[in-house]
């Protein structure tokens, strides 16, 4: 098998009909649909970052809501409050304020595939090494 990320439904005679992808990089968040790769790459650019995913996360009043996974350089200030909140303020002041992410992760690698793709499915069970608490900005 080759897991394609198509999503389908059988009916009752049990013929398949094709929906589509489940996309990964939209994020539908309190009636707004957020793409996640605009705000990784302008999280990318923050002098603190060496890279970003940005993904959804369910939350029972906005539907998702936009979750950062953060790496830092080498150079960059102690992961925690201040800087999670730092990061989602520059968002905020260069996006649409709806798209500051509302919860911010330090780890210390993205999971990758064999081809440099990171794995988003992966993010939430990756072990969170940098800084054991997501810092929740509400």
């Amino acid at each position: 098998w080759v897991h394609t990320g198509d999503m389908a439904s059988r009916d009752e005679d049990g013929y398949l009909r094709i929906l589509g992808r489940k996309a990964t990089d939209l994020i539908s968040s309190g009636g707004f649909r957020i793409g996640a790769g605009e705000i990784a790459e302008l999280l990318e650019d923050h002098p603190a970052v060496v890279a970003a995913a940005v993904t959804g996360l369910p939350d029972p009043d906005l539907g998702e809501r936009i979750a950062a996974w953060i790496v830092l350089g080498p150079k960059a200030p102690s992961p925690g409050q201040t800087l999670a909140g730092e990061l989602s303020a520059y968002v905020a002041e260069r996006l649409a304020p709806h798209k500051r992410p509302r919860d911010v992760f330090f780890i210390d690698e993205l999971p990758r595939n064999a081809l440099g793709k990171v794995q988003k499915s992966r993010l939430a069970s990756h072990p969170i090494s940098r800084s054991t608490e997501g810092a929740s900005l509400g």
